[in-house]
């Protein structure tokens, strides 16, 4: 499953914590790579992240805990 991440609207964002987390729940992503979509996704880009499908529900409560809005895209 696709995830568009759209915002973050947290007040002020943990980019530590929104890295970790899309490292763990996106399909082959290491950690240097999700540091570089969380500093796209903060500036204002939509950032796009592969999901698999047993974790998807884990993966909706942890982006909405971390303030991140997204779209489900297929």
């Amino acid at each position: 499953m696709k995830l568009n991440l759209l915002t973050c609207d947290a007040q002020r964002p943990d980019k530590r914590a929104i890295a970790s987390c899309i490292s763990e729940i996106a399909e082959n992503m290491d950690g240097s790579l999700a540091a570089e979509l969380t500093d796209i996704l903060l500036e204002g880009d939509s950032v796009e992240i592969e999901v698999e499908d047993k974790n998807a529900s884990s993966a909706y409560r942890s982006l909405r805990k971390l303030g991140v809005d997204y779209e489900i895209i297929e």
